[in-house]
């Protein structure tokens, strides 16, 4: 956990070993800029700290700034319906779920609040709405699990806002940051239930304030100039990103110790941080922080949770109270999967190895994954097994246009005579006779991500995740 108390304890050691060496760098330290060595941890710090939130930036620029976009999908305060699961051809965010037609809205909360209404939906069916802020924190729920299945409407305000619940609101919910992601997840159960998923669609609606209570707008908020942002730029110029987007994002307490080591090298809400403009001995110093805190976010990420039979089970998603200012948390959870659902709405087991501890290469072996008698994943809603590759973390493109297998899909595929259910991990059909339980693979090493949708709290339950009563089978390697 990356701590105010870790980063001055870095701090506190930096000091005692310039205090032990000869003195050097006079002009730096007139300058007011901390020492080599401190301003690396603080860059450090700064990467681990801000990741998520140039990553949503990255994101939002592609979905709702940038029109040219082909992952472009619609303007701010607008739902934008999918009418189809996610598939290779995605690209934007990592480790997508191909399981429910997605529906978005990217709030600008800055003049006004914006009203969310949710039709009736059939209770067999699952609905959720994930409020996701700029921080990356899921700030609230509606659907299924989090408020029922009746028809209502709900307020989300920004960090700013104060005045009375307006009458007919059932609930309201408060961001951290003026914009932010509305993820709808609607279940779909078979390719035939497409209608019935775009009639729920439908029946999602999003207003301002003013727009649902009858009155006057208030005045437009500013005009905004929205930097440019790919992949390349963003490591490229990451504190840059970070200035941007800090100023849509009021400090909350547990974040004001690291804005305040932040300014020390320029980076903050309302600053121009240019890495082009620095000189070589300050490029080196950021540079290399920069490298420290993206090890060290790769790492967390790949440890993060319980190993058991190969697959991580944790949790790493949550709203501001759950992280408490442990950035290296949010940040892992942000690189396995950006946006990911708290727990309690669905937990994600993930893999890259077998029972055995080995990679997962598909480019060299067959792999099955088998479920035995009774001991399918204990859910409300439905579960699901996606494959990605292993390098990028995007969906597969294969033969047969099947990104998952899912409970939906149980009726269909063939059991063992004991009652289990086996699934064929492979790049190449099993054979007919199989083909219904192939889940395709990557002509390359894979990654697979096991959700379980509304997870049973009790009883055999995956809940708290990693030290549930239901732990997920491991990944065998064919003979």
């Amino acid at each position: 956990m990356l701590t105010k108390r870790t980063l001055l304890r870095a701090a506190a050691a930096t000091s005692l070993a310039a205090a032990a060496a000869p003195a050097a760098r006079p002009a730096r330290a007139q300058s007011g800029r901390p020492g080599f060595f401190k301003s690396r941890d603080i860059a450090e710090a700064g990467l681990i700290y801000g990741l998520p939130i140039v990553m949503n930036y990255a994101v939002m620029y592609d979905f709702v700034i940038d029109t040219a976009s082909p992952q472009y999908k619609a303007p701010l305060n607008t739902i934008y319906n999918e009418a189809r699961v996610f598939t290779y051809k995605d690209t934007t965010v990592p480790t997508p779920n191909s399981d429910t037609p997605y529906s978005m809205l990217w709030l600008d909360l800055r003049a006004e609040p914006i009203v969310i209404s949710v039709p009736a939906v059939d209770p067999k069916r699952y609905y959720s709405v994930q409020l996701c802020d700029g921080n990356t924190y899921n700030y609230g729920y509606i659907g299924s699990r989090a408020t029922g299945s009746d028809a209502a409407d709900y307020m989300v305000a920004g960090p700013h806002w104060s005045g009375p619940t307006p009458p007919g609101i059932k609930k309201v919910f408060r961001a951290t940051t003026q914009f932010g992601l509305t993820i709808f997840r609607t279940q779909l159960f078979n390719a035939d239930d497409m209608d019935n998923v775009k009639a729920v669609q439908a029946g999602y609606k999003a207003k301002p304030l003013s727009a649902y209570l009858g009155q006057p707008a208030p005045p437009p908020a500013p005009a905004i100039a929205w930097p440019r942002i790919d992949k390349e730029s963003a490591k490229r110029n990451f504190f840059e990103y970070l200035d941007f987007a800090l100023q849509f994002a009021p400090a909350l307490p547990d974040e004001v110790w690291i804005r305040e080591q932040l300014a020390r090298i320029g980076v903050g809400a309302g600053k121009s941080f240019n890495f082009a403009d620095l000189g070589l001995e300050e490029k080196a110093e950021i540079g290399w922080g920069l490298k420290r805190g993206s090890d060290a976010v790769d790492d967390a990420a790949a440890t993060i949770g319980k190993a058991i039979h190969g697959w991580r089970v944790g949790a790493a998603q949550g709203d501001a109270a759950y992280f408490h200012g442990d950035w290296l948390l949010r940040a892992a959870g942000a690189k396995l999967g950006i946006y990911g659902n708290n727990p309690e709405e669905a937990c994600y087991p993930v893999t890259r190895k077998d029972v055995n501890g080995d990679t997962i290469d598909t480019s060299q072996y067959n792999y099955t994954l088998t479920f035995a008698p009774g001991q399918l994943p204990p859910v409300n809603a439905f579960w699901s097994v996606t494959m990605y590759d292993s390098k990028n973390q995007l969906l597969v493109q294969n033969p047969i246009g099947r990104y998952l297998i899912n409970s939906p899909m149980l009726p269909d595929m063939k059991q063992n005579a004991d009652g289990s259910l086996t699934i064929y991990i492979q790049h190449a059909s099993p054979g007919a006779d199989k083909q219904s339980n192939w889940l395709p693979a990557p002509d390359a090493p894979a990654y697979l991500a096991l959700r379980l949708y509304w997870p049973k709290a009790g009883g055999l339950s995956i809940l708290p995740p990693g030290e549930g009563t239901w732990q997920p089978p491991g990944v065998v390697r064919a003979a």
